[in-house]
């Protein structure tokens, strides 16, 4: 019943999407680690970005509309992006993205790979790999558990989200690798929710 209930909410983007901001206060810790990791507005402005996994396109506004695209692998998220946002956002699987190598210069993954299991992640970062520039920086923000015992709301959003991959750091560079080294990360507040936040750089080596 309660499963039944979760996979009703999930399928309204509008719902999901307001209960998602109540709980992370509007999100303004993600769009201030956006503006300061990845600097959409600032130097290059030939600079493309895609949104992995953008899901509803809450951070499509957070990057020029000219340089932005976004996909998912949920037609109905797509569907509410792409009217809300007035972007360029499609159906896409992340393990066999459609763009050619080498199309983007900076990712921005929010909240997308605890929800997958280890070789779908994986595949995803080989994919993501190809389709960056050389010198491209990703901004991955993945939840983890709740830092204080005592934020029993955060607990029970990991719960609701049915994010059942939640890693370590040390997890999330072996997936990476050889691709990807996590040049630093940290653990932020974003509301009641933890936050992993790690920053990526693309290894040239290969």
């Amino acid at each position: 019943m309660v499963q039944q209930l979760l996979d009703t909410v999930a399928r309204q983007p509008v719902i999901w999407n307001t209960f998602r901001a109540i709980a992370e206060f509007g999100f303004h810790a993600d769009y201030a680690l956006i503006e300061q990791e990845l600097q959409p507005f600032a130097g290059d402005q030939r600079r493309r970005f895609l949104d992995f996994g953008c899901g509803t396109g809450q951070f499509a506004r957070c990057f020029p509309k000219d340089r932005y695209i976004g996909f998912d692998i949920a037609p109905h998220y797509v569907r509410y992006a792409r009217h809300r946002h007035q972007r360029d956002v499609c159906v896409m699987d992340g393990a066999a993205v459609g763009f050619s190598d080498g199309s983007f210069d900076a990712a921005l993954i929010m909240g997308v790979f605890h929800h997958l299991d280890d070789a779908t992640v994986s595949a995803s970062v080989k994919e993501l790999y190809r389709v960056l520039r050389p010198q491209s920086t990703v901004l991955m923000v993945e939840d983890i558990p709740a830092q204080n015992r005592w934020n029993l709301l955060g607990r029970a959003m990991h719960w609701l989200d049915r994010g059942d991959n939640i890693r370590s750091v040390a997890h999330y560079q072996r997936l990476l690798e050889p691709y990807f080294t996590i040049k630093r990360s940290k653990t932020i507040l974003s509301g009641i929710c933890d936050l992993g936040v790690y920053v990526l750089t693309r290894n040239e080596s290969l």
